[in-house]
Protein backbone atom coordinates (compact mmCIF):
# COMPACT_ATOMS: atom_id res chain seq x y z
CA UNK A 1 0.00 0.00 0.00
CA UNK A 2 2.91 2.35 0.78
CA UNK A 3 4.28 1.67 -2.69
CA UNK A 4 0.91 2.50 -4.19
CA UNK A 5 0.84 5.78 -2.24
CA UNK A 6 4.24 6.81 -3.51
CA UNK A 7 3.16 5.93 -7.02
CA UNK A 8 0.07 8.13 -6.54
CA UNK A 9 2.25 11.04 -5.38
CA UNK A 10 4.45 10.70 -8.45
CA UNK A 11 1.50 10.85 -10.80
CA UNK A 12 -0.06 13.73 -8.84
CA UNK A 13 3.02 15.95 -8.95
CA UNK A 14 3.96 15.24 -12.57
CA UNK A 15 3.43 17.62 -15.49
CA UNK A 16 1.15 16.02 -18.09
CA UNK A 17 3.05 17.78 -20.87
CA UNK A 18 6.65 16.68 -20.14
CA UNK A 19 5.65 13.73 -17.86
CA UNK A 20 8.35 14.77 -15.39
CA UNK A 21 8.12 16.27 -11.89
CA UNK A 22 6.79 19.82 -11.89
CA UNK A 23 9.41 22.54 -12.31
CA UNK A 24 8.42 26.10 -11.33
CA UNK A 25 4.80 24.92 -10.92
CA UNK A 26 1.93 27.21 -11.98
CA UNK A 27 -1.78 26.56 -11.50
CA UNK A 28 -4.34 27.60 -14.10
CA UNK A 29 -7.76 29.03 -13.27
CA UNK A 30 -9.25 25.58 -13.96
CA UNK A 31 -7.07 24.07 -11.17
CA UNK A 32 -4.61 22.02 -13.21
CA UNK A 33 -0.89 22.57 -12.66
CA UNK A 34 2.02 22.56 -15.13
CA UNK A 35 5.67 23.45 -15.42
CA UNK A 36 5.83 27.13 -16.23
CA UNK A 37 7.94 26.64 -19.37
CA UNK A 38 5.76 23.74 -20.58
CA UNK A 39 2.47 25.69 -20.45
CA UNK A 40 4.12 28.81 -21.90
CA UNK A 41 5.38 26.82 -24.87
CA UNK A 42 1.95 25.23 -25.29
CA UNK A 43 0.21 28.59 -25.28
CA UNK A 44 2.80 30.17 -27.59
CA UNK A 45 1.58 27.79 -30.26
CA UNK A 46 -2.03 28.84 -29.63
CA UNK A 47 -1.34 32.60 -29.84
CA UNK A 48 -2.49 32.76 -33.45
CA UNK A 49 -5.96 31.48 -32.45
CA UNK A 50 -6.25 34.18 -29.74
CA UNK A 51 -7.73 31.47 -27.50
CA UNK A 52 -5.73 29.62 -24.84
CA UNK A 53 -6.85 26.36 -23.24
CA UNK A 54 -5.93 23.82 -20.58
CA UNK A 55 -4.21 20.76 -22.12
CA UNK A 56 -6.17 18.43 -19.80
CA UNK A 57 -9.75 19.73 -19.48
CA UNK A 58 -9.68 21.96 -22.61
CA UNK A 59 -11.22 24.91 -20.72
CA UNK A 60 -10.47 28.10 -22.67
CA UNK A 61 -9.22 31.43 -21.32
CA UNK A 62 -9.54 34.88 -22.88
CA UNK A 63 -7.31 36.80 -22.65
CA UNK A 64 -4.17 34.68 -22.00
CA UNK A 65 -3.83 34.31 -18.21
CA UNK A 66 -0.80 35.79 -16.49
CA UNK A 67 1.24 32.88 -15.05
CA UNK A 68 2.56 33.14 -11.50
CA UNK A 69 4.67 30.51 -9.79
CA UNK A 70 2.74 28.54 -7.16
CA UNK A 71 4.98 29.01 -4.12
CA UNK A 72 3.09 26.55 -1.92
CA UNK A 73 3.19 23.79 -4.58
CA UNK A 74 6.87 24.43 -5.22
CA UNK A 75 7.70 24.16 -1.50
CA UNK A 76 5.66 20.98 -1.21
CA UNK A 77 7.58 19.42 -4.10
CA UNK A 78 10.91 20.29 -2.47
CA UNK A 79 9.85 18.61 0.79
CA UNK A 80 8.61 15.53 -1.01
CA UNK A 81 11.90 15.23 -2.92
CA UNK A 82 13.75 15.15 0.39
CA UNK A 83 11.61 12.22 1.54
CA UNK A 84 12.38 10.14 -1.55
CA UNK A 85 9.89 11.26 -4.20
CA UNK A 86 11.35 10.65 -7.66
CA UNK A 87 10.15 11.29 -11.14
CA UNK A 88 7.58 8.86 -12.46
CA UNK A 89 9.23 6.13 -14.53
CA UNK A 90 8.96 6.58 -18.24
CA UNK A 91 6.99 3.98 -20.11
CA UNK A 92 10.14 2.33 -21.40
CA UNK A 93 11.15 1.53 -17.77
CA UNK A 94 8.17 -0.78 -17.33
CA UNK A 95 8.51 -4.45 -18.30
CA UNK A 96 6.93 -5.42 -21.60
CA UNK A 97 6.01 -8.90 -22.87
CA UNK A 98 9.56 -9.55 -24.06
CA UNK A 99 11.28 -8.13 -20.95
CA UNK A 100 12.25 -9.72 -17.65
CA UNK A 101 10.08 -8.21 -14.90
CA UNK A 102 11.09 -7.46 -11.34
CA UNK A 103 9.81 -10.24 -9.05
CA UNK A 104 9.30 -7.81 -6.13
CA UNK A 105 7.35 -4.97 -7.80
CA UNK A 106 3.58 -5.01 -7.30
CA UNK A 107 1.08 -3.63 -9.78
CA UNK A 108 2.78 -2.61 -13.00
CA UNK A 109 6.24 -4.17 -12.77
CA UNK A 110 9.46 -2.45 -13.73
CA UNK A 111 12.14 -4.02 -15.89
CA UNK A 112 14.64 -6.16 -14.02
CA UNK A 113 18.18 -4.77 -13.87
CA UNK A 114 19.79 -8.03 -12.68
CA UNK A 115 18.88 -11.62 -11.90
CA UNK A 116 20.28 -13.39 -8.84
CA UNK A 117 21.29 -17.03 -9.35
CA UNK A 118 21.40 -17.61 -5.61
CA UNK A 119 17.92 -16.33 -4.68
CA UNK A 120 16.85 -17.05 -7.57
CA UNK A 121 14.89 -13.95 -8.56
CA UNK A 122 15.07 -10.85 -10.76
CA UNK A 123 15.15 -7.28 -9.40
CA UNK A 124 14.66 -3.73 -10.67
CA UNK A 125 17.20 -1.09 -9.70
CA UNK A 126 15.34 -0.14 -6.50
CA UNK A 127 14.78 -3.68 -5.22
CA UNK A 128 18.31 -4.64 -6.19
CA UNK A 129 19.83 -2.19 -3.70
CA UNK A 130 19.88 -4.69 -0.76
CA UNK A 131 22.20 -6.94 -2.80
CA UNK A 132 24.67 -4.06 -2.93
CA UNK A 133 24.25 -3.01 0.73
CA UNK A 134 23.56 -6.13 2.86
CA UNK A 135 26.72 -8.15 3.57
CA UNK A 136 25.08 -11.63 3.19
CA UNK A 137 23.51 -10.63 -0.14
CA UNK A 138 26.74 -9.23 -1.57
CA UNK A 139 28.01 -12.81 -2.01
CA UNK A 140 25.11 -13.71 -4.32
CA UNK A 141 25.84 -14.24 -8.01
CA UNK A 142 24.23 -11.47 -10.09
CA UNK A 143 23.83 -11.90 -13.86
CA UNK A 144 22.05 -10.14 -16.69
CA UNK A 145 18.23 -10.42 -16.45
CA UNK A 146 17.12 -13.95 -17.37
CA UNK A 147 13.74 -15.62 -17.81
CA UNK A 148 15.27 -19.05 -17.33
CA UNK A 149 16.07 -18.89 -13.63
CA UNK A 150 13.62 -21.72 -12.91
CA UNK A 151 15.85 -24.02 -14.95
CA UNK A 152 18.51 -23.52 -12.27
CA UNK A 153 16.26 -25.24 -9.71
CA UNK A 154 16.44 -29.03 -9.30
CA UNK A 155 12.99 -30.43 -10.04
CA UNK A 156 13.64 -33.39 -7.71
CA UNK A 157 14.94 -31.56 -4.61
CA UNK A 158 13.83 -27.96 -5.28
CA UNK A 159 17.39 -26.76 -4.68
CA UNK A 160 19.65 -24.53 -6.76
CA UNK A 161 21.78 -26.65 -9.08
CA UNK A 162 25.39 -25.71 -8.30
CA UNK A 163 27.02 -28.99 -9.33
CA UNK A 164 27.62 -30.81 -12.62
CA UNK A 165 27.51 -34.55 -13.29
CA UNK A 166 30.13 -35.40 -15.90
CA UNK A 167 28.81 -38.94 -16.16
CA UNK A 168 25.36 -37.82 -17.30
CA UNK A 169 26.48 -34.43 -18.63
CA UNK A 170 23.88 -32.42 -16.70
CA UNK A 171 23.59 -29.87 -13.90
CA UNK A 172 22.52 -31.20 -10.48
CA UNK A 173 21.98 -29.90 -6.96
CA UNK A 174 24.08 -30.88 -3.92
CA UNK A 175 21.53 -33.59 -2.93
CA UNK A 176 21.54 -35.43 -6.29
CA UNK A 177 24.87 -37.28 -5.67
CA UNK A 178 23.23 -38.92 -2.63
CA UNK A 179 20.64 -40.88 -4.65
CA UNK A 180 20.06 -40.50 -8.39
CA UNK A 181 23.69 -39.61 -9.25
CA UNK A 182 25.37 -41.67 -6.56
CA UNK A 183 28.89 -42.74 -7.52
CA UNK A 184 28.97 -40.50 -10.58
CA UNK A 185 31.83 -38.17 -11.52
CA UNK A 186 30.59 -34.85 -10.14
CA UNK A 187 32.25 -31.45 -9.81
CA UNK A 188 31.07 -27.97 -8.98
CA UNK A 189 29.33 -26.10 -11.74
CA UNK A 190 32.01 -23.41 -11.42
CA UNK A 191 34.81 -25.95 -12.01
CA UNK A 192 33.04 -27.41 -15.03
CA UNK A 193 32.40 -23.91 -16.32
CA UNK A 194 36.13 -23.12 -16.02
CA UNK A 195 36.98 -26.21 -18.08
CA UNK A 196 34.34 -25.49 -20.69
CA UNK A 197 35.36 -21.82 -20.71
CA UNK A 198 38.90 -22.91 -21.56
CA UNK A 199 37.57 -25.04 -24.44
CA UNK A 200 35.33 -22.19 -25.54
CA UNK A 201 38.29 -19.81 -25.53
CA UNK A 202 40.29 -22.20 -27.69
CA UNK A 203 37.32 -22.50 -30.05
CA UNK A 204 37.04 -18.72 -30.22
CA UNK A 205 40.77 -18.41 -30.94
CA UNK A 206 40.39 -20.96 -33.70
CA UNK A 207 37.38 -19.12 -35.12
CA UNK A 208 39.13 -15.76 -34.90
CA UNK A 209 42.17 -17.21 -36.65
CA UNK A 210 39.95 -18.63 -39.37
CA UNK A 211 38.22 -15.25 -39.69
CA UNK A 212 41.61 -13.59 -40.13
CA UNK A 213 42.63 -16.22 -42.68
CA UNK A 214 39.37 -15.87 -44.59
CA UNK A 215 39.60 -12.05 -44.50
CA UNK A 216 43.13 -12.34 -45.86
CA UNK A 217 41.85 -14.71 -48.56
CA UNK A 218 39.05 -12.28 -49.40
CA UNK A 219 41.57 -9.47 -49.68
CA UNK A 220 43.80 -11.58 -51.91
CA UNK A 221 40.80 -12.51 -54.05
CA UNK A 222 39.83 -8.86 -54.34
CA UNK A 223 43.37 -8.06 -55.43
CA UNK A 224 43.16 -10.91 -57.93
CA UNK A 225 39.84 -9.58 -59.25
CA UNK A 226 41.43 -6.17 -59.69
CA UNK A 227 44.46 -7.74 -61.38
CA UNK A 228 42.26 -9.84 -63.67
CA UNK A 229 40.11 -6.84 -64.60
CA UNK A 230 43.15 -4.66 -65.18
CA UNK A 231 44.91 -7.30 -67.26
CA UNK A 232 41.75 -8.06 -69.25
CA UNK A 233 41.09 -4.36 -69.91
CA UNK A 234 44.67 -3.86 -71.05
CA UNK A 235 44.54 -6.99 -73.24
CA UNK A 236 41.26 -5.85 -74.82
CA UNK A 237 42.66 -2.36 -75.42
CA UNK A 238 45.86 -3.71 -77.00
CA UNK A 239 43.98 -6.33 -79.02
CA UNK A 240 41.57 -3.73 -80.38
CA UNK A 241 44.49 -1.49 -81.28
CA UNK A 242 46.33 -4.35 -83.03
CA UNK A 243 43.23 -5.51 -84.89
CA UNK A 244 42.54 -1.89 -85.89
CA UNK A 245 46.06 -1.70 -87.28
CA UNK A 246 45.52 -4.99 -89.10
CA UNK A 247 42.23 -3.74 -90.52
CA UNK A 248 43.89 -0.49 -91.63
CA UNK A 249 46.70 -2.50 -93.22
CA UNK A 250 44.20 -4.74 -95.03
CA UNK A 251 42.22 -1.71 -96.17
CA UNK A 252 45.46 -0.12 -97.40
CA UNK A 253 46.41 -3.30 -99.26
CA UNK A 254 42.88 -3.56 -100.66
CA UNK A 255 43.10 0.03 -101.87
CA UNK A 256 46.53 -0.63 -103.41
CA UNK A 257 45.30 -3.73 -105.23
CA UNK A 258 42.23 -1.88 -106.45
CA UNK A 259 44.36 1.03 -107.67
CA UNK A 260 46.78 -1.31 -109.43
CA UNK A 261 43.93 -3.16 -111.12
CA UNK A 262 42.31 0.08 -112.27
CA UNK A 263 45.63 1.44 -113.49
CA UNK A 264 46.33 -1.73 -115.43
CA UNK A 265 42.76 -1.73 -116.67
CA UNK A 266 43.22 1.82 -118.01
CA UNK A 267 46.53 0.91 -119.67
CA UNK A 268 45.14 -2.20 -121.32
CA UNK A 269 41.93 -0.51 -122.46
CA UNK A 270 43.96 2.40 -123.91
CA UNK A 271 46.23 -0.04 -125.77
CA UNK A 272 43.26 -1.98 -127.16
CA UNK A 273 41.39 1.18 -128.22
CA UNK A 274 44.49 2.54 -129.95
CA UNK A 275 44.81 -0.67 -131.90
CA UNK A 276 41.07 -0.67 -132.54
CA UNK A 277 41.24 2.86 -134.01
CA UNK A 278 44.18 1.89 -136.21
CA UNK A 279 42.28 -1.13 -137.54
CA UNK A 280 39.17 0.97 -138.17
CA UNK A 281 41.26 3.49 -140.16
CA UNK A 282 42.75 0.62 -142.14
CA UNK A 283 39.25 -0.74 -142.85
CA UNK A 284 38.12 2.70 -144.07
CA UNK A 285 41.11 2.98 -146.38
CA UNK A 286 40.58 -0.54 -147.70
CA UNK A 287 36.92 0.16 -148.39
CA UNK A 288 37.90 3.32 -150.30
CA UNK A 289 40.50 1.37 -152.26
CA UNK A 290 38.01 -1.38 -152.94
CA UNK A 291 35.53 1.20 -154.27
CA UNK A 292 38.21 2.60 -156.65
CA UNK A 293 39.07 -0.84 -157.88
CA UNK A 294 35.42 -1.68 -158.31
CA UNK A 295 34.87 1.49 -160.35
CA UNK A 296 37.92 0.76 -162.48
CA UNK A 297 36.80 -2.82 -163.01
CA UNK A 298 33.54 -1.55 -164.53
CA UNK A 299 35.35 0.67 -167.13
CA UNK A 300 34.39 -0.59 -170.58
CA UNK A 301 37.03 1.30 -172.50
CA UNK A 302 40.13 -0.86 -172.54
CA UNK A 303 42.41 2.02 -173.30
CA UNK A 304 41.02 4.08 -170.46
CA UNK A 305 41.30 1.08 -168.05
CA UNK A 306 44.95 0.61 -168.91
CA UNK A 307 45.63 4.34 -168.67
CA UNK A 308 44.09 4.62 -165.11
CA UNK A 309 45.40 1.38 -163.64
CA UNK A 310 49.02 2.53 -163.07
CA UNK A 311 47.79 5.66 -161.31
CA UNK A 312 46.13 3.69 -158.51
CA UNK A 313 47.81 4.32 -155.11
CA UNK A 314 49.50 1.30 -153.58
CA UNK A 315 47.98 -0.38 -150.51
CA UNK A 316 49.37 0.68 -147.15
CA UNK A 317 51.11 -1.93 -145.07
CA UNK A 318 48.63 -4.17 -143.19
CA UNK A 319 48.56 -4.29 -139.39
CA UNK A 320 50.36 -7.32 -138.00
CA UNK A 321 47.76 -9.69 -136.55
CA UNK A 322 50.29 -11.07 -134.06
CA UNK A 323 50.14 -7.80 -132.10
CA UNK A 324 46.55 -8.57 -131.27
CA UNK A 325 46.73 -10.76 -128.15
CA UNK A 326 43.23 -11.81 -127.19
CA UNK A 327 42.96 -13.49 -123.74
CA UNK A 328 39.98 -15.79 -123.16
CA UNK A 329 38.26 -13.38 -120.72
CA UNK A 330 40.83 -14.03 -117.92
CA UNK A 331 42.63 -10.70 -117.77
CA UNK A 332 42.76 -10.31 -113.94
CA UNK A 333 42.08 -13.82 -112.69
CA UNK A 334 45.73 -14.11 -111.66
CA UNK A 335 45.20 -11.14 -109.33
CA UNK A 336 42.04 -12.75 -107.91
CA UNK A 337 43.93 -16.01 -107.41
CA UNK A 338 46.76 -14.22 -105.62
CA UNK A 339 44.32 -12.41 -103.32
CA UNK A 340 42.48 -15.69 -102.66
CA UNK A 341 45.78 -17.38 -101.79
CA UNK A 342 46.60 -14.52 -99.43
CA UNK A 343 43.17 -14.92 -97.79
CA UNK A 344 43.72 -18.65 -97.28
CA UNK A 345 47.15 -18.05 -95.75
CA UNK A 346 45.78 -15.42 -93.40
CA UNK A 347 42.97 -17.75 -92.35
CA UNK A 348 45.50 -20.48 -91.57
CA UNK A 349 47.66 -18.06 -89.62
CA UNK A 350 44.69 -16.69 -87.67
CA UNK A 351 43.38 -20.18 -86.97
CA UNK A 352 46.76 -21.40 -85.71
CA UNK A 353 47.32 -18.22 -83.71
CA UNK A 354 43.87 -18.50 -82.13
CA UNK A 355 44.60 -22.10 -81.16
CA UNK A 356 47.84 -21.00 -79.52
CA UNK A 357 46.01 -18.19 -77.71
CA UNK A 358 43.44 -20.69 -76.42
CA UNK A 359 46.14 -23.09 -75.24
CA UNK A 360 48.28 -20.47 -73.52
CA UNK A 361 45.47 -18.36 -72.11
CA UNK A 362 45.91 -17.91 -68.37
CA UNK A 363 43.26 -19.79 -66.47
CA UNK A 364 41.18 -17.45 -64.31
CA UNK A 365 40.46 -19.38 -61.13
CA UNK A 366 39.16 -17.18 -58.32
CA UNK A 367 38.21 -20.02 -56.03
CA UNK A 368 40.05 -20.52 -52.79
CA UNK A 369 42.81 -23.11 -52.91
CA UNK A 370 41.15 -26.52 -52.84
CA UNK A 371 42.81 -29.44 -51.07
CA UNK A 372 43.86 -32.49 -53.02
CA UNK A 373 41.08 -35.11 -53.18
CA UNK A 374 41.20 -37.89 -50.58
CA UNK A 375 39.41 -40.66 -52.47
CA UNK A 376 39.53 -42.05 -55.99
CA UNK A 377 35.97 -40.83 -56.51
CA UNK A 378 37.19 -37.33 -55.65
CA UNK A 379 40.03 -37.62 -58.19
CA UNK A 380 37.70 -38.92 -60.90
CA UNK A 381 35.82 -35.59 -60.81
CA UNK A 382 38.87 -34.14 -62.56
CA UNK A 383 39.42 -37.05 -64.97
CA UNK A 384 40.87 -36.02 -68.34
CA UNK A 385 40.63 -37.94 -71.62
CA UNK A 386 44.15 -38.15 -73.03
CA UNK A 387 45.29 -39.36 -76.47
CA UNK A 388 48.81 -39.69 -77.85
CA UNK A 389 50.15 -37.52 -80.64
CA UNK A 390 51.49 -39.72 -83.50
CA UNK A 391 53.76 -36.88 -84.63
CA UNK A 392 55.74 -37.18 -81.38
CA UNK A 393 56.02 -41.00 -81.21
CA UNK A 394 59.42 -42.63 -81.64
CA UNK A 395 59.44 -44.93 -84.68
CA UNK A 396 59.83 -48.03 -82.43
CA UNK A 397 56.46 -47.27 -80.80
CA UNK A 398 53.12 -48.48 -82.15
CA UNK A 399 49.99 -46.50 -81.22
CA UNK A 400 46.58 -48.19 -80.98
CA UNK A 401 43.21 -48.10 -79.17
CA UNK A 402 42.41 -44.70 -80.64
CA UNK A 403 45.94 -43.45 -79.85
CA UNK A 404 45.53 -44.19 -76.14
CA UNK A 405 47.87 -47.20 -76.08
CA UNK A 406 51.57 -47.43 -76.95
CA UNK A 407 53.41 -50.72 -77.60
CA UNK A 408 57.11 -51.47 -78.10
CA UNK A 409 57.28 -52.87 -81.65
CA UNK A 410 59.33 -53.04 -84.82
CA UNK A 411 60.07 -49.67 -86.49
CA UNK A 412 57.01 -47.94 -87.90
CA UNK A 413 56.90 -46.01 -91.19
CA UNK A 414 56.08 -42.65 -89.62
CA UNK A 415 56.65 -39.57 -91.75
CA UNK A 416 59.37 -37.12 -90.78
CA UNK A 417 58.18 -34.53 -88.30
CA UNK A 418 60.07 -31.99 -86.16
CA UNK A 419 58.09 -33.01 -83.04
CA UNK A 420 59.14 -36.67 -83.18
CA UNK A 421 61.44 -38.15 -80.50
CA UNK A 422 64.31 -39.67 -82.46
CA UNK A 423 66.44 -41.47 -79.85
CA UNK A 424 64.24 -41.98 -76.77
CA UNK A 425 61.24 -44.34 -76.94
CA UNK A 426 58.86 -41.61 -75.88
CA UNK A 427 55.54 -40.10 -76.93
CA UNK A 428 53.59 -37.03 -75.76
CA UNK A 429 49.86 -36.41 -75.50
CA UNK A 430 48.01 -34.40 -78.10
CA UNK A 431 46.11 -32.50 -75.36
CA UNK A 432 47.70 -29.74 -73.32
CA UNK A 433 47.03 -29.85 -69.57
CA UNK A 434 46.10 -26.86 -67.42
CA UNK A 435 43.84 -26.41 -64.40
CA UNK A 436 43.06 -29.54 -62.34
CA UNK A 437 43.41 -32.85 -64.20
CA UNK A 438 43.57 -36.54 -63.29
CA UNK A 439 44.46 -39.55 -65.43
CA UNK A 440 45.60 -43.14 -64.94
CA UNK A 441 48.15 -45.26 -66.82
CA UNK A 442 47.97 -49.06 -67.00
CA UNK A 443 51.32 -50.62 -67.91
CA UNK A 444 52.69 -54.10 -68.65
CA UNK A 445 56.25 -55.29 -69.22
CA UNK A 446 59.58 -54.46 -67.65
CA UNK A 447 59.20 -50.76 -67.02
CA UNK A 448 57.64 -47.44 -67.97
CA UNK A 449 58.16 -43.74 -67.28
CA UNK A 450 54.91 -41.89 -66.52
CA UNK A 451 55.69 -38.24 -67.16
CA UNK A 452 54.55 -34.70 -67.86
CA UNK A 453 56.56 -32.26 -69.97
CA UNK A 454 56.48 -28.85 -71.60
CA UNK A 455 55.87 -28.84 -75.35
CA UNK A 456 59.27 -27.25 -76.03
CA UNK A 457 61.24 -30.22 -74.64
CA UNK A 458 64.06 -31.25 -77.01
CA UNK A 459 63.16 -34.05 -79.45
CA UNK A 460 66.27 -34.99 -81.42
CA UNK A 461 69.63 -36.44 -80.41
CA UNK A 462 70.97 -38.69 -77.65
CA UNK A 463 71.31 -35.91 -75.09
CA UNK A 464 69.53 -36.27 -71.76
CA UNK A 465 67.82 -33.00 -72.66
CA UNK A 466 65.37 -35.18 -74.60
CA UNK A 467 64.64 -37.76 -71.88
CA UNK A 468 61.67 -37.37 -69.55
CA UNK A 469 62.87 -36.35 -66.08
CA UNK A 470 66.45 -35.61 -67.13
CA UNK A 471 65.88 -31.91 -67.69
CA UNK A 472 64.02 -28.96 -66.12
CA UNK A 473 61.19 -29.25 -68.66
CA UNK A 474 59.79 -32.60 -67.54
CA UNK A 475 58.86 -34.62 -64.45
CA UNK A 476 58.76 -38.43 -64.53
CA UNK A 477 57.97 -41.39 -62.27
CA UNK A 478 59.90 -44.51 -63.32
CA UNK A 479 58.05 -47.74 -62.53
CA UNK A 480 59.16 -51.34 -62.73
CA UNK A 481 58.20 -54.54 -60.89
CA UNK A 482 60.65 -53.89 -58.05
CA UNK A 483 60.86 -50.15 -57.41
CA UNK A 484 59.79 -46.58 -58.09
CA UNK A 485 62.07 -43.63 -58.82
CA UNK A 486 61.25 -40.00 -59.48
CA UNK A 487 63.30 -37.89 -61.92
CA UNK A 488 63.48 -34.14 -62.52
CA UNK A 489 66.41 -32.02 -63.75
CA UNK A 490 68.41 -35.28 -63.90
CA UNK A 491 68.05 -35.74 -60.13
CA UNK A 492 66.99 -39.21 -58.99
CA UNK A 493 64.72 -39.52 -55.91
CA UNK A 494 63.94 -43.06 -54.60
CA UNK A 495 60.20 -43.56 -53.97
CA UNK A 496 58.59 -46.19 -51.73
CA UNK A 497 55.09 -47.55 -52.05
CA UNK A 498 52.99 -50.61 -52.94
CA UNK A 499 53.66 -52.08 -56.39
CA UNK A 500 50.81 -51.70 -58.87
CA UNK A 501 50.40 -51.93 -62.64
CA UNK A 502 48.26 -48.80 -62.56
CA UNK A 503 49.55 -45.31 -61.75
CA UNK A 504 47.29 -42.31 -61.10
CA UNK A 505 48.51 -38.78 -61.86
CA UNK A 506 46.90 -35.65 -60.36
CA UNK A 507 47.84 -32.20 -61.66
CA UNK A 508 46.79 -28.85 -60.22
CA UNK A 509 48.59 -26.62 -62.70
CA UNK A 510 47.66 -23.33 -61.02
CA UNK A 511 48.68 -24.50 -57.54
CA UNK A 512 51.86 -26.11 -58.92
CA UNK A 513 50.98 -29.58 -57.55
CA UNK A 514 51.87 -32.83 -59.33
CA UNK A 515 51.12 -36.10 -57.49
CA UNK A 516 51.66 -39.74 -58.44
CA UNK A 517 49.55 -42.52 -56.88
CA UNK A 518 49.69 -46.30 -56.79
CA UNK A 519 46.15 -47.39 -57.73
CA UNK A 520 44.69 -50.75 -56.75
CA UNK A 521 41.80 -51.33 -54.37
CA UNK A 522 43.04 -48.24 -52.57
CA UNK A 523 45.09 -45.20 -53.62
CA UNK A 524 48.52 -44.65 -52.08
CA UNK A 525 50.49 -41.46 -52.59
CA UNK A 526 53.91 -42.25 -54.08
CA UNK A 527 55.37 -38.81 -54.66
CA UNK A 528 54.19 -35.20 -54.69
CA UNK A 529 55.84 -32.21 -56.35
CA UNK A 530 55.22 -28.60 -55.34
CA UNK A 531 56.58 -26.16 -57.91
CA UNK A 532 55.54 -23.42 -60.33
CA UNK A 533 54.50 -24.44 -63.84
CA UNK A 534 55.20 -21.73 -66.40
CA UNK A 535 53.66 -23.42 -69.47
CA UNK A 536 50.86 -25.86 -70.29
CA UNK A 537 51.95 -29.48 -69.76
CA UNK A 538 51.58 -32.60 -71.88
CA UNK A 539 51.30 -36.15 -70.53
CA UNK A 540 54.13 -38.44 -71.66
CA UNK A 541 55.06 -42.15 -71.72
CA UNK A 542 58.53 -43.68 -72.08
CA UNK A 543 58.91 -47.44 -72.61
CA UNK A 544 62.26 -47.66 -70.95
CA UNK A 545 63.95 -50.89 -72.07
CA UNK A 546 65.57 -51.47 -75.42
CA UNK A 547 63.97 -54.31 -77.39
CA UNK A 548 61.16 -54.55 -74.86
CA UNK A 549 58.91 -56.31 -77.36
CA UNK A 550 55.34 -56.40 -76.09
CA UNK A 551 55.83 -53.78 -73.36
CA UNK A 552 52.75 -51.53 -73.30
CA UNK A 553 51.34 -48.49 -71.52
CA UNK A 554 47.82 -47.17 -71.93
CA UNK A 555 45.84 -44.15 -70.79
CA UNK A 556 42.81 -45.70 -69.07
CA UNK A 557 39.21 -44.87 -69.83
CA UNK A 558 37.83 -43.33 -66.64
CA UNK A 559 34.15 -43.04 -65.79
Amino acid sequence: MAQKGVQLDRETFSCCICLDLLKDPVTLPCGHSYCMNCIKSFWDEEDEKKIHSCPQCRQTFTPRPVLVKSTMLADLLEELKKTGLQAAPADHCYAGPEDVACDVCTGRKLKAAKSCLTCPASYCEKHLQPHYEAAPLKKHKLVEPSKNLQKNICSRHDEVMKMFCRTDQQCICYLCPVDEHKGHDTVSAAAERTERQRELQLSRQNIQQRIQDREKDVKLLQQEVEAINGSADKAVEHSEMIFTQLICLMEKRSSDVKQQIRSQQETEVSRVKELQEKLEQEITELKRKDAELKQLSHTEDHTQFLYNYPSLSPLSQSTDSSSINIRPLRYFEDVTAAVSELRDKLQDILRETWTNISLTETQVDVLLSQPEPKTRAGFLKYSKKITLDPNTANTWLLLSEGNRKVTWSKPQSYSNHPDRFTSYYQVLSRESLTGRCYWEVEWRGRGVNVAVAYKNISRAGNSYECGFGHNDKSWALYCDKNSYEFYHSNINTPVSGPRSSRVGVYLDHRAGILSFYSVSETMTLLHRVQTTFTQPLHAGLWLYYLFGDGDTAEFCKLK
